[in-house]
């Protein structure tokens, strides 16, 4: 018969087993992934913090099967390692988009402007870690918007701009047509009243009524053009201000669209390395290693 002490000490030997390699390979990730700091070497801190997207865009291995249970070990420094990797990644940026400027937000945090110019936009954000930018939205699509409406030779503001002006046109007349309109505003205040006092059968009065009516609907429409055109001045004060607003938005966008063809030769290029960034950037570095 088996002694129950014997089976206890069997398997508290088989936990002491296992629990220690449990341990050790938890130190041995750290000891690598400390020795890799200190070796300086990016690309397999890099492996080391996310094993299945490396396994999968850089050694092409889809689906394969990866030990990542100890990746976990070191997210409570994400923001250090961050910063420890940011160093290097920044320069390949800036020499990869010479238009974008960094600036750090916190430890390993980064936004980023296009451009160095008056006026530069806030673009977005930098994932160090997941070598990826995060886009604005709002931004990147005026950018996107700006390409797409060179097929059409327009500006991303164009139409605004044309919609503007032509209400500002319109205005304009409203304005200039003042003397014309006060000089018909007298005439119709003279037909209504020659009217009101003319005797006419009663069989006519229905028509001398309507005809009343209509002097009175044109007078009531000169006066409604009359009050449009005293807000005029400060709406076309307010149409000027909006195209300029507009017209520098298109200037500085004019900027961006030469910088990236001159970089990348076309946006379609510059999508394609966006989407690559990190194969691109694990690549330079493998390619500096050897």
């Amino acid at each position: 018969m088996a002694n129950p002490n014997q089976l206890s000490l069997s398997d508290h030997k088989q936990a002491t087993k296992s629990l220690t390699k449990a341990l050790l390979d938890k130190v041995a990730y750290l000891e690598s992934f400390e020795k890799a700091v200190q070796d300086q070497d990016d690309r397999l801190v890099y492996q080391l913090i996310d094993g299945k997207r490396y396994a999968t865009e850089i050694l092409k291995q889809d689906g394969a099967e990866v030990d990542d249970t100890h990746e976990h070990l070191v997210r409570d420094s994400y923001a250090k390692i961050s910063d420890y990797l940011s160093k290097n990644l920044i320069d390949y940026l800036c020499e990869m988009y010479p238009f974008f400027y960094f600036e750090e937000t916190a430890i390993g945090q980064y936004q980023f402007f296009f451009g160095n110019w008056w006026g530069r936009r806030l673009f977005g954000t930098l994932d160090v870690l997941k070598v990826k930018f995060n886009f604005d939205e709002t931004e990147y699509q005026k950018l996107a918007r700006a390409f797409a409406l060179e097929s059409e030779n327009k500006r991303l503001n164009s139409d605004q701009i044309a919609l503007l002006s032509q209400q500002s046109d319109e205005l304009q007349e409203l304005i200039d047509g003042q003397n014309e309109r006060d000089q018909r505003k007298d005439e119709l205040r003279q037909e209504i009243k020659r009217t009101s006092q003319e005797k006419v059968m009663p069989w006519e009065a229905s028509k001398l009524k309507e005809s009343k009516q209509k002097l009175i609907d044109e007078l009531s429409y000169l006066s409604e053009l009359d009050e449009k055109a005293g807000n005029a001045y400060r709406q076309i004060r307010e149409n000027e201000e909006k195209i300029l607003a507009l017209s520098k938005e298109d200037t500085l966008m004019s900027y961006e669209k030469q910088s990236i063809v001159a970089k990348f030769g076309s946006f379609e290029n510059f999508e394609a390395h966006n989407a690559a960034l990190y194969r691109n950037y694990i690549a330079d570095l493998i390619a500096k290693q050897k």
